[in-house]
């Protein structure tokens, strides 16, 4: 199968995929069910505690948008269809891993939840932010922990541990999602000393991302296991590499666009 076709056939398999939700506390059983359990009760928990805090401190309204709006695509992207479909196919395992880490994430940040969570949650969220905020100061050691993550996970034992194993899946969202997070916060709201640093981050996460899913792209063999189909590998592969840059784009075209107003006033 060319590569030309491949990508295409995967997409149409992805789209006739029957619905279904993807470790469901409901329906599904044993070890899924416990960890469907525990991701939606501190999903829950985060919720409750930001509508609890918005009495308190309110947020302006499109910070409260994006903050609830990021939620339910959060969720969708947890325990809808797509990762009933994930489970199967390599294409939406990296729709999902890039939800995660260029839509999700970056939408919480904007959405600047920190006061409302504190004040929900009496301060108990607080201390575990507290060091994480000293760390967001560096955005390229940043990007070294979650480029760190983004290849362990595509490790193919690793990638396949995921898969088999529904505490180590919970683990892994939870890496993608925790170190895009700080990620995300690092350059976007990066104080003007280090606007420098966030660009270069950007633009390092830009090229190694790109680089992994040229590599998924161009295999000759499926990296993930010989049931698994080159086609499907192939499209995940440009999901990354395509799709997935967008945000790290935008975000350095931003970045850029403030490091020459600097320019500009220090001229």
């Amino acid at each position: 199968m060319s590569l030309r076709n491949g990508p295409w056939r995967g997409a149409a398999l992805l789209g006739l995929s029957e619905p279904a939700f993807g470790h469901s506390p409901i329906t599904s059983g044993g070890a899924e069910q416990l960890t469907a359990v525990l991701g939606l009760g501190i999903f829950g928990l985060v919720w409750l505690a930001y509508v609890t805090g918005a009495r308190r401190v309110a947020p302006h309204w499109p910070q409260a948008l994006s903050f609830h709006s990021t939620m339910v695509v959060s969720f969708l992207t947890i325990w809808g269809p797509l990762d009933h479909w994930a489970q199967s196919s390599a294409a939406a395992h990296m729709i999902q891993h890039m939800m995660f880490m260029v839509v999700i994430a970056p939408l919480w940040v904007l959405s600047r939840p920190l006061p409302q969570l504190a004040a929900g949650s009496g301060r108990l969220l607080t201390r575990l932010w507290q060091p994480m905020l000293k760390l967001v100061q560096h955005p390229v050691y940043m990007a070294y922990i979650h480029g760190g993550m983004i290849w362990f996970w595509h490790i193919p034992q690793f990638y396949r541990l995921a898969l088999e194993n529904p505490w180590w899946h919970l683990v892994e969202h939870g890496c993608f999602l925790a170190t895009a997070g700080l990620f995300w916060w690092s350059v976007l709201k990066c104080p003007r000393r280090t606007v420098g640093w966030a660009l270069l981050a950007l633009l390092l996460t830009l090229m190694h991302t790109g680089f992994l899913g040229a590599m998924l792209t161009f295999a000759q063999s499926p990296l993930y296991g010989a049931g698994r189909s080159l086609q499907d590998q192939q499209l995940a592969g440009l999901i990354m590499w395509v799709l997935g840059a967008i945000p790290y784009l935008l975000g350095s075209g931003w970045i850029g666009w403030r490091m020459y107003q600097q320019l500009q006033r220090r001229w």
